[in-house]
């Protein structure tokens, strides 16, 4: 079984914001799939389904960003499931909009959301999509430029780098990680 993991803030104050790449991600694969995401539990939403075969569970924290390893952690633990078969989604201001970048492992960057993962399972050996969402004209306005309202000339850039996201998940289960790389990055 897959954990297929999208970071965000819950939807109703955040749904349009940068910092909520991967829950746009996972909606998109959620209703790609006709999976629902209306279960309660582990501190997130979730659903189950299946992919090209595989069987998934699409999680969105509701921890806020910052926690987001706090939900992932308990829904490993519960279900039983290995590093090598989790995928974390998520925003990162040093990629092109409407561009991403998939890795095997690798550090948390300045990502606080992913810090959090890291910091929860103890290891850094599972499958990162990062969502480029471009930086904000001033360093120091980060914070705004990630939790505020999208520009609307911005929003289709930024819709297109989801739906590769997306794409990207389908070909990992579909064809394994490395071919997904070769393809996407």
């Amino acid at each position: 079984m897959y954990l297929i993991v999208g970071l965000g803030n819950p939807e109703e104050d955040y749904s349009k914001t940068r910092h909520n790449m991967g829950f746009n991600t996972i909606n998109k694969i959620a209703e790609e799939y006709n999976i629902n995401i209306n279960q309660k539990k582990f501190d997130g939403l979730y659903g189950q389904g299946v992919i090209e075969g595989e069987k998934v569970i699409l999680l969105k924290p509701q921890t806020y960003m910052n926690l987001s390893g706090k939900s992932i952690i308990q829904v490993i633990n519960f279900y039983k499931i290995i590093p090598e078969d989790i995928c974390v989604i998520y925003d990162d201001m040093d990629i092109t909009p409407g561009e991403i970048k998939i890795r095997k492992k690798g550090g948390p960057g300045s990502h606080n959301g992913m810090k959090s993962v890291v910091e929860e399972l103890k290891c850094e050996e599972f499958a990162r999509i990062r969502v480029g969402i471009g930086k904000p004209e001033f360093k120091d306005d980060s914070i705004n430029y990630v939790i505020g309202n999208i520009p609307e000339e911005e929003k289709k850039i930024l819709d297109e780098g989801t739906t590769k996201a997306k794409n990207a998940v389908i070909a990992i289960l579909k064809d394994g990680i490395d071919n997904a790389m070769n393809k996407f990055n």
